[in-house]
């Protein structure tokens, strides 16, 4: 008796270390992580989003060569037990067996009442709920965006008298004293002058990692306002890329509604990638092009009903913007356009002279970009955002104002190089010599171009040098900069520059032999606007290395089927030509720059190494710290849990024998043992922690045992010691693992977590191992 009350006097432990875990909060609570210095020293595990506190059950999954039965429930559930901490990797086997088992248990009851059989229906139509309030809020939120960033935009020219919320353009519809060729010029719009007599972070979250606050309300409420400022502002950036994370934090925040999705890390990810699509379908007008992007280019996990509600998610918020009608066209973007003129197969060839150019500048972009932003996060540069953003703002406004071109929106400057001229087009872009010799009535041909098209050339030209050189310091700065418009309006810019030329070339020398076979004096032979559609694409392309969605979504901007075959030769030559100046599109790089523990999946593993080679323990290093099934204490296990920063432990028979039994997790045992000291009287320091299915009797005068089986991964994946890393790298790839355990003859040899991965890819790849994580 003495000997147990001299234990209980003893209850405390090491608990100094453990407080981060309980200091955990919500996704909403906390604000975003770009530029914020970060401590990972407590990680041998690279990382996740949000750890909700979850109530379900423990993970079973199956593994190479382990065992499927079944483990033993909570008894009751505690809180924290199967979450997450931030930035550590989620393990989607674990997360998709949970809600397998949980699908499961909601269809058995189901059979039972007529209660349980409503649950199981509202719980298999609570994903299409789900998609249905994601279109509905991000579509409502981008006509917000859209309309609040025109009548911002205009406010810096001055101020329609009839009402301070009216932009410019909705000014003069309201106006009776005002022509369709003036359209622009009303009294009621009065300028200054008169009254005053001026998305890498959600590809590296939907992979699996967590970064709370990066998608909480509070990121979506700063963002959706300074979104608005920073378009409005005429810095060379474009809304549609951050539309895509305000879009990823409604889907996030409107999880928490749903048990299904609030309680599981996978599943989440599902809607994520969802709500990319809606997105990038309200950012372009685009459904189809965002469900392709989301599939090609950001999504980790996308299963085939991931396609479906995807799918509906992107048309529910088309149609919710569509409704609110932002620019008054009934169009869901500034720059529609619509090409009359067929294309002719010679075209073909400055078509790939765009695509050379738009790889050409992705590849400049990227390296340059990247160049500036290690700049701003190894110098002094990085602790000033506020200085940097307002000098680039400064510089941005007074080399821009000088000029027409650069001094209205991007996306107005990039609907005017669309445009295809008509007669009533009052843009210097149009002004051509009227000069009319065809018979075909109500035919616009090509013309003589006039002052107005000259001078605008100039000015198109030095806008062109502008947006390259101002756009590498613009983007990565700490305001929302998207990268969509400013890369569509390099090279829409080029693409006009050259359509102009064309169809110069094509009046003045229409009897040449390019030129004779088709193209014919007083015919409408080249649409300028059709050059700059492709260049845009190009140069994104260039930029993103997309190539699928990107010429759906210029499709679905053009609305005409005939163009695209100029739009993939551009888009293919591009990645073609920025794929063999650098491998990266600039979401990699800036991926592979914060040191984000990203596996991608694009790319193959050549190198003929083994699993032995990569794991951990190596030779002469200190032996695989390992936790026993029955015959360690509370105390031993806190020291262990103090003395090392690992993520997880293996569970062995005995350290003689080295035999596997499963796998723990830190922030589980924590929890667990936290609880137990809590809410079962007699738990102390000197109680053995069982992790067998049955503890044996407890002798008299002996404190009480604790029972951690619940908590314990019975079937880890495991690996021989001669398995190829190409296989090694496939599986955490393609199963979104955390940590993989190394095996010979049965006998745990060591462990490879997906840092020790990705550490050695960039090994083998000739780069500082040690360097591209977390910087």
């Amino acid at each position: 008796m003495a000997t147990w009350q001299g234990a209980m006097d003893h209850r405390g432990f090491h608990q100094g270390s453990f407080n981060s875990f309980q200091s955990s909060s919500s996704d909403e609570d906390l604000m975003d992580i770009p530029g914020t210095a970060m401590d990972f020293s407590m990680r041998d595990d690279v990382p996740p989003l949000d750890g909700e506190i979850e109530e379900s059950r423990s993970y079973n999954g199956g593994g190479i060569g382990s065992s499927n039965r079944m483990m033993d429930f909570l008894e009751e559930p505690i809180p924290g037990v199967g979450t997450y901490d931030d930035f550590n990797t989620i393990d989607w086997v674990r997360e998709k067996s949970r809600d397998r088992d949980r699908h499961r248990e909601i269809t058995n009851k189901s059979k039972e009442s007529t209660w349980a059989l409503i649950h199981s229906v509202s719980d298999a139509f609570s994903g299409w709920l789900l998609m249905l309030l994601i279109g509905l809020l991000s579509g409502s939120l981008a006509g917000l965006i859209d309309i609040s960033a025109h009548w911002m935009t205009d406010l810096k020219e001055g101020i329609c008298t009839l009402g301070i919320w009216f932009n410019h353009e909705h000014c003069c519809w309201n106006s009776n004293h005002v022509t369709f060729e003036n359209r622009d010029k009303c009294p009621e719009w009065n300028s200054w002058s008169q009254l005053i007599i001026s998305t890498n972070e959600i590809k590296t979250i939907l992979s699996g990692f967590i970064i709370r606050g990066y998608l909480g309300k509070w990121t979506l409420m700063i963002k959706t306002i300074t979104l608005v400022l920073a378009v409005s502002s005429g810095l060379s950036l474009g809304k549609e890329g951050p539309l895509v994370h305000v879009a990823c934090c409604c889907g996030n925040i409107l999880c928490h509604c749903f048990n299904k999705y609030r309680k599981n890390e996978a599943k989440r990810r599902e809607v994520l990638s969802a709500a990319a699509a809606a997105g990038v379908s309200v950012a372009f007008g685009a459904p189809i092009g965002g469900v392709l992007f989301s599939l090609e280019e950001v999504s980790y996990y996308f299963p085939l009903k991931t396609l479906w509600r995807s799918f509906f998610a992107a048309l529910v918020a088309a149609f919710t913007l569509r409704s609110i009608n932002p620019f008054g066209n009934s169009r869901l973007v500034l720059f529609y356009v619509e090409f009359h003129t067929p294309w002719h197969l010679f075209e073909l060839v400055p078509f790939i002279l765009l695509g050379i150019f738009g790889g050409l500048w992705g590849a400049l972009f990227i390296r340059t970009n990247i160049a500036w932003c290690r700049k701003r996060k190894t110098t002094q540069l990085g602790k000033y955002p506020v200085v940097e953003v307002l000098v680039v703002t400064a510089i941005t406004a007074i080399l821009a104002f000088p000029n027409e071109y650069t001094r209205v929106s991007t996306s107005e400057l990039i609907s005017e190089l669309f445009n295809d001229c008509g007669l009533l087009d009052s843009s210097k872009l149009c002004d051509y010599e009227n000069r009319f010799n065809t018979s075909k009535a109500g035919e616009l041909p090509d013309r003589p171009a006039g002052v107005g098209v000259y001078s605008a050339m100039w000015q198109l030209a030095l806008t062109l040098i502008l947006k390259i050189v101002i756009t590498i310091f613009t983007f990565g700065m700490k305001i929302p900069s998207g990268l969509f418009i400013p890369s569509m309006a390099v090279g829409a810019i080029a693409g006009r520059l050259l359509g102009v030329g064309m169809e110069q070339l094509a009046y003045y020398h229409h009897d040449w032999a390019i030129f004779n076979s088709w193209c014919s004096q007083g015919a409408d032979c080249i649409t300028p606007g059709l050059y700059a559609m492709v260049g845009a694409a190009a140069c994104l392309g260039g930029v993103t290395r997309m190539t699928v969605s990107l010429v759906v979504i210029m499709f679905e901007l053009t609305g005409g089927l005939e163009y695209i075959v100029p739009l993939m030769a551009a888009a293919m030559t591009s990645k073609w030509v920025a794929d063999a100046l650098g491998r990266e599109g600039i979401y990699d790089a800036h991926i592979r720059l914060n040191g984000y523990p990203f596996l991608e999946a694009k790319e193959e593993f050549a190198h003929k190494t083994l699993a032995m080679d990569v794991m951990k323990p190596r030779r002469n290093d200190p032996l695989l710290t390992v936790l026993t099934q029955d015959s360690m204490t509370v105390e031993d296990v806190e020291t262990i849990i103090s003395e090392t920063t690992y993520s997880g432990f293996p569970v062995v028979v005995s350290r003689e024998s080295q035999r596997l039994v499963g796998f723990v997790l830190r922030r589980d045992l924590i929890i667990s043992i936290e609880n137990a000291r809590k809410k079962q009287d007699g738990v102390v320091s000197t109680s053995v922690i069982y992790f067998t299915e049955h503890s044996p009797p407890v002798p008299p005068y002996t404190p009480p045992t604790l029972k951690l089986r619940n908590i314990l991964d019975l079937s880890p994946f495991t690996v021989t010691d001669l398995t190829p890393m190409e296989i090694v790298v496939d599986i955490f790839r393609k199963l979104g693992l955390r940590q993989c355990l190394v095996t010979h003859n049965g006998r745990l040899l060591g462990i490879i977590t997906k840092k020790d991965v990705l550490k050695h890819i960039a090994q083998m790849a000739n780069q500082d191992p040690d360097s591209i994580l977390f910087n």
